[in-house]
């Protein structure tokens, strides 16, 4: 990762904007096909790019919770702000698993290509 480190975060960014585009298609293989983007960019090996695919996973279902979460406070006061936070805790759930599947692709992507 260190020798890499500037393919290693372009490949993060990279599969967490795919994985965000690829979600809206397809909901379960998305978070697959950001990892293999990000193990493809990340280079260094099956583990870098596992590594790689597994953060772009995290960010994307970060982001997404974040935003319910203002959102909801921000359309419905206090309220909204609960409501959110209960969202917000079953995506963290979520986001476990995109990075699990991101983990997955990644490691595809790096063995395809070392």
């Amino acid at each position: 990762m260190t020798g890499n480190a500037g393919n290693f975060w372009l490949g993060v960014v990279a599969g967490w904007i795919v994985t965000a585009l690829a979600n809206g298609i397809w909901p379960l293989l998305g978070p697959v096909i950001g990892g293999f983007a990000a193990g493809l960019i990340a280079r260094g090996g099956m583990w870098n790019a596992a590594v790689a695919g597994f953060i772009s996973g995290i960010l994307g279902s970060l982001i997404a919770a974040i935003i319910i979460i203002i959102g909801g406070t921000f359309l419905l006061g206090g309220i909204g702000f609960l409501a959110g936070l209960g969202t917000g805790l079953v995506l963290m759930f979520f986001a476990l698993w995109g990075a699990i599947l991101g983990a997955v692709g990644g490691a595809v992507g790096g063995i395809l290509r070392p």
